[in-house]
């Protein structure tokens, strides 16, 4: 019997194992993959954007309803904490221009391959292959071993950290919400998060624009805006403003059947000073010339702009279009699609200790629970502070344990 059996090598899990072994516990933790963190290696292509530099209550409002839940967590493992580890780890960070924080090496593989020989060092052993298939009555872990059959695994605590519903390939893929769910443990249905959208362009913009950039935009839905860019695809548009905005969009699909994204094209510019700049006199120009030598509209920016409809003749239509050009949304890309995912275990299934209320023992952690964040650094800070709150969850159960014992 090991003391803690955590399942799910992501970064929830791993460092609970480090937190817990760091204290003398005997650690074991289980993937179904063949390598541990995966979908980290995978946000690593991206540079790895481990947390964020701003202020900490600006920080804590990203995570939206579920900010109440994760507050505490987050200030006892704050941004600056995260950076701290990694440095404990031999490797530096820094700020980026947009208050983003990176590894130097902008890599996770460095960062993981000095985690996992920390872990190694302390004794936490890693069994790859290994699929959770359900929990007993007493809450042990039922794990299948690839060409094996399910066994239950002894353990003083069990942890989970299975990750979401998005890059199911990486595997993220919540085919254990069956075995919660048979111990009355309540899931919000998962949804795509940080995702783009399905928007039912002409065949003129799919077959000539999919793929292009639209720079220095702004984006809104109802009072919320997001600045930054943006890519349209065949299918729809996708990119880091439009995930910023995606829990508000998916929302709003969900309630109304579609969402009307705007989008400023000129959002440096006051729509009294676009209005201005189509005053001028076009005199034998075509629209298209017009349009390029009076604002520097680009050709994927004049398609869109006829998108909605002819243009309007007038210099305030013409501004007002520019100013907030409407896209019909009418549903998020697939979840597999996703950069992460909403829904999952309902937070008030869980006690401040990360233990499932209605199965002691059994702890919580990551992308699992029923938070989302927008991309940013949110999801990673929230992920290794659940994890850690969790490894504290499991010292005081363990602790509570051995006093009862030795009374």
């Amino acid at each position: 019997m090991t003391d803690v059996l955590i399942i799910g090598a992501g970064p929830a899990g791993l460092f609970a194992a480090e937190q817990l072994s760091a204290e003398g516990l005997e650690v074991t933790v289980a993937d179904k993959m063949p390598s541990p963190a995966r979908k980290f290696l995978m946000a690593g292509r991206g540079g790895l954007n481990l947390t964020h530099s701003e202020d900490i209550d600006v920080f804590l409002g990203r995570y939206r309803e579920a900010r109440n839940f994760l507050d505490p967590m987050i200030r006892a493992f704050s941004p600056n904490d995260l950076r701290d580890w990694c440095h404990s780890l031999g490797e530096e960070t820094f700020v980026g221009s947009s208050g983003r924080v990176f590894p130097k090496s902008m890599k996770a593989s460095p960062l993981l391959r000095a985690w996992l020989r920390r872990l190694d060092q302390r004794g936490v052993k890693l069994l790859t292959r290994h699929t959770l298939t359900g929990l007993t009555a007493e809450g042990a872990a039922l794990l299948k071993a690839e060409g094996e059959e399910p066994k239950t695994f002894p353990c003083r605590a069990l942890l989970l950290a299975l990750g979401g519903a998005s890059w199911p390939r990486l595997g993220s893929d919540a085919v254990w919400i069956p075995a919660l769910e048979e111990h009355q443990i309540n899931i919000s249905r998962f949804q795509p998060s940080n995702c783009g959208f399905l928007v039912a362009w002409s065949e003129i913009l799919k077959d000539r624009f999919a793929g292009s950039p639209l720079k220095r935009i702004a984006l809104s839905l109802d009072g919320s805006q997001c600045s930054g860019e943006a890519l349209l695809s065949a299918k729809g548009i996708e990119g880091g403003a439009v995930y910023a905005l995606s829990a508000e969009l998916r929302e709003k699909i969900n309630s109304n059947g579609s969402a009307e994204l705007l989008i400023d094209l000129r959002p440096a510019m006051s729509i009294d000073t676009v209005r201005q700049k189509f005053s001028r006199p076009r005199r034998k120009q075509s629209v298209s010339t017009f349009l390029k030598k009076a604002l520097k509209l680009n050709p994927v920016e004049q398609a869109l702009l006829r998108e909605v409809g002819p243009l309007p003749e007038d210099p305030e239509g013409l501004a007002a279009r520019i100013k907030a050009l409407p896209v019909l949304c009418s549903a998020p890309y697939d979840i597999d699609r996703a950069i992460s995912s909403a829904g999952g275990i309902a937070l008030g299934d869980i006690d401040d200790g990360m233990m499932l209320r209605a199965q002691p023992g059994v702890f919580v952690a990551g992308e699992m629970l029923d938070w989302e964040a927008p991309t940013g650094g949110y999801l990673l800070q929230a992920c290794f502070a659940t994890g850690r709150q969790a490894a504290i969850g499991i010292q005081n159960y363990l602790s509570n344990i051995e006093e009862g014992e030795r009374a």
